[in-house]
């Protein structure tokens, strides 16, 4: 019987490294618990595109193995098929089948035979997307077009309102593109995902450190309660993002809408930063500049000149705490899809950089209602003039 990832994993320790990998633990933490390399740990899952397998089950109608071996002491004694039969309360036929298609009397053997029909057993259902080739079609090509699993099936779900046929879950779409052995969807694709990911991976993970002390920082909690429940445009949240050499940019995000712009700066430093809010805020209109939520990073330590030069108040968030600001958390990890970790991000200029906005500003978004962050802040500006 073929084995699931690298040998050396029992049963047991299989089951714990899904146990583990669904806490989040890394490949190299659940080796060093298992006593294993953190490959051979990575060769199971990446095996299952980082799902847990399911667990296999025996129709119950299926001779067992107890009864197998009831069947081969029977044969080793002379007994006949009625006798043998009788004994387990089977139909002589069973009884029939089941010696000659493993040897015949003079070849039966239990534990062969009972691993013959597990292995026959195994018919894997084909999947939504391998019976449907129009919908397999749609679904690449709106993923070849950047949009999430996600994205994908709400859309379905509009555009195809009438034909439940063309409806698939996210989920299935993930498994499809994570389970290669599937075959069904290309392995490319993974590469249009914005995480780029290549297995399914636990949602317990990651943590962010601590920040220095910003000079007159007003808190999070003192901003105004039409900023914190989105009811009017122009509330912002923003942040860096790093990459190689020592290379940013930054991203800011309108909180109603999820309308992204992203900015080009010179450095890290507080100067350079604020520098490039500045120039790319004053572009907004005065009705979309309220105010700006940021972290306790030092890069905005001169938010007093922002707030002087663009009229936005900046509060900040408390320390170690990033879910104040989980709407531009989540675009940073949008905008990882076009600049990957590792990419350095000086050689983009301004245009170039507000041309993957304008990608991520026409994608339909769930929290939205599949409804594009552009349509929405649209609407809202329309709405409040």
């Amino acid at each position: 019987m073929a084995q699931m990832g690298r040998p050396g994993l029992t049963p047991e320790g299989k089951a714990e490294v899904w146990r583990r990998w669904r806490a989040g633990e890394s490949f190299l933490g659940i080796g060093k618990a298992l006593g294993k390399a953190a490959g051979s740990i990575y060769g199971v899952i990446r095996l299952c595109g980082g799902y847990t397998p399911v667990a296999r089950k025996r129709s119950p109608r299926a001779l067992t193995l107890r009864e197998r071996e009831e069947i081969s002491r029977g044969v080793c004694a002379g007994l006949s098929i009625r006798a043998i039969a009788r004994q387990l309360n089977r139909a002589p036929s069973t009884i029939s089948r089941e010696i000659e298609r493993n040897g015949g009397t003079g070849r039966y053997r239990a534990l062969d035979a009972d691993e013959r029909a597990l292995q026959s057993a195994l018919r894997p259902k084909r999947c939504l997307l391998e019976q449907n080739r129009r919908l397999r079609y749609e679904v690449e090509r709106k993923l070849y077009r950047d949009w999430s699993p996600q994205q994908v099936s709400g859309w379905l779900k509009i555009r195809y309102s009438d034909d439940k046929a063309m409806r698939v879950s996210h989920e299935t779409i993930y498994r499809s593109l994570f389970v290669q052995a599937r075959g069904v969807l290309k392995k490319e694709l993974q590469y249009h995902l914005r995480t780029q990911r290549k297995m399914r991976h636990s949602r317990f993970s990651s943590t962010k450190g601590a920040r220095s002390k910003i000079s007159d920082a007003v808190s999070i909690h003192e901003r105004p309660p039409e900023a914190a429940d989105r009811a009017i445009p122009g509330h912002w949240e923003g942040d860096l993002v790093s990459g190689a050499n020592n290379t940013h940019i930054a991203t800011l995000v309108e909180r109603r809408s999820r309308f992204t712009i992203l900015v080009k700066v010179k450095g890290k430093d507080t100067v350079s930063v604020v520098a490039g809010l500045k120039r790319e805020v004053k572009r907004l209109p005065q009705h979309l500049r309220k105010s700006l939520t940021w972290d306790r990073g030092m890069e905005l330590a001169n938010h007093k000149d922002f707030t002087i030069a663009t009229d936005v108040k900046v509060y900040f968030c408390d320390p170690r705490s990033p879910w104040q600001r989980g709407t531009n958390e989540n675009t940073n990890r949008l905008v990882r899809q076009y600049l990957p970790h590792g990419t350095q991000l000086d050689q983009y200029s301004q245009a170039e950089l507000n041309r993957i906005a304008a990608l991520l500003n026409e994608r339909p978004r769930k929290t939205l209602g599949f409804r594009s962050p552009a349509d929405k802040l649209r609407e809202a500006v329309a709405t409040t003039n």
